[in-house]
């Protein structure tokens, strides 16, 4: 199938003792500002420090900072913030790290409801809404990587890979809504802990719209105290991931009191060959995985796999896993791993909603729906930005119920969940992102 992608297209508008977590509180105290960028916006703001940008600035390598991916039109320059009313991204030229993220919202003239996305649409804030004459400052983390591991090795990135802006050599912060926006503060921060994610496509950060997952997602529900970092990569399985690379380049950044979050099967279980069963070689797979967090003083979760929407003739979801959750659950409670089971989650939620409202929460769209679509898109294996979110909500309540240490990380407004009571696809609203694809993410 071919790709399309477009710049122009605007909105249709989720056992490590606790003396490792001592280490990371208030861990905003101990990254000092010495390093931070700051940038102001306004043609009559007058900072002590910082760079003042009084006119749209396009970025270019050299600046190393401006208005990005054919987005500088969008924007207008007031007295003291810019402002846009279509998506609109600013880039920032930044080596691999983590960085704290505090962006100051409001304007004088008139209300904001902003939306913000990191990187390869990672939702940081959804629909905030600022009063006129109003100023809010939200404080979030941003994790940016290279594949690069060591002077002799690194990630191998598939070729539809190289084009995302995750893999990019800056960070990327899209602005959606009606946003005013006065400044923004990128300061480094080397002490929080990590979320690794290891997965397949229905945990990746989708790159382009209508698609989604739950570990773009799940970044909207964590406090400033903790950064998510999401290696998943659509069409992998357990095996494909270790080999090119990307198990070996999280090895080689996890620190006591980071997590590892692994979630496999939709791709695993489609390999050939004796060997390859969910009771022999994705065990294994599995098992090394939780070593090699344990090694590292790290927190290993198995998450199971998400469920594909195949409904039986009495309305009733297929088991399309086969022995995949089973496997994982065998290895949760043989080597003592919490484990949070996202396939008995997704079966409930998919039954709850029936044959036709669930497709609302995959990637269900008529002809026409995008420019340049031809054909209706039915996918039942990947969502659209609303299964999405519902998914993150099943983790995080997975993780409150096991009481992780990470759950004092969640957000304290975010919602307990009940996949017996799942949000009704009516109520949800967030605006798309500027850039879509009609293709489909590899893996099924």
């Amino acid at each position: 199938m071919s790709k399309i992608k477009t710049l122009l297209f605007v909105a249709l508008c989720f056992w490590m003792p606790s003396t490792f977590f001592a280490m990371h509180s208030n861990v905003n105290n101990q990254d000092t500002d010495k390093n931070s960028q700051l940038f102001y916006f306004g043609t009559a703001v007058k900072p002590t420090k910082g760079k003042v940008i009084k006119t749209p600035l396009l970025y270019t390598p050299s600046t190393g900072y401006g208005f990005d991916f054919g987005s500088v039109s969008n924007v207008k320059i007031t007295t003291n913030n810019f402002s846009t009313a279509k998506p609109t991204y600013f880039s920032v030229a930044v080596p691999e790290g983590n960085y704290r993220i505090e962006v100051t919202i409001g304007s004088k003239e008139k209300a904001s409801n902003v939306t913000i996305k990191a990187e390869s649409r990672r939702l940081i804030l959804r629909e905030l809404s600022v009063k006129k004459e109003s100023q809010v400052t939200q404080t979030f983390n941003v994790n940016i990587r290279n594949p690069q591991i060591d002077a002799t090795s690194k990630i191998s990135l598939k070729d539809r890979d190289l084009g995302v802006f995750n893999w990019d050599d800056k960070l990327t912060l899209e602005f959606l809504g009606d946003a005013s926006i006065q400044s923004i503060k990128i300061t480094p921060v080397n002490t929080i802990p990590v979320i690794y994610l290891a997965g397949d496509s229905t945990v990746t950060d989708q790159d382009v719209e209508p698609w989604a997952s739950w570990g773009q997602f799940i970044t909207n529900y964590f406090d400033d105290k903790v950064v998510v970092a999401n290696y998943a990569v659509s069409g992998s399985a357990l095996s494909s991931f270790k080999a090119s690379n990307r198990l070996k380049k999280i090895n080689s950044l996890l620190k006591p009191g980071d997590f590892l979050f692994i979630e496999f099967a939709h791709n695993d279980e489609k390999l050939k060959g004796p060997e390859n069963t969910a009771w022999e070689s994705y065990s294994k797979y599995l098992s090394e995985y939780v070593e090699t967090a344990r090694n590292k003083g790290a927190i290993p979760v198995l998450v199971t796999p998400t469920q594909r929407r195949a409904f039986n003739s009495n309305s009733t979801l297929k088991a399309t896993h086969g022995d995949f959750p089973d496997a994982m659950r065998a290895v949760a409670k043989k080597m003592n791993v919490p484990l949070i089971d996202i396939t008995q989650m997704t079966s409930v939620l998919y039954e709850t909603w029936g044959v036709e409202a669930s497709k609302k929460a995959l990637v269900h769209y008529p002809a026409n729906t995008f420019p340049g679509q031809e054909k209706a898109l039915e996918d039942n294996t990947h969502f659209n930005s609303f299964g999405a979110n519902e998914i993150a909500l099943c983790v995080i309540k997975g993780i409150r119920e096991l009481e992780l240490p990470l759950k004092k990380y969640i957000r304290k407004e975010t919602p307990a969940y009940d996949p017996t009571k799942p949000n009704s696809f009516s109520t949800w609203t967030l605006p798309m992102s500027a850039r879509f694809e009609i293709a489909k993410p590899d893996g099924n």
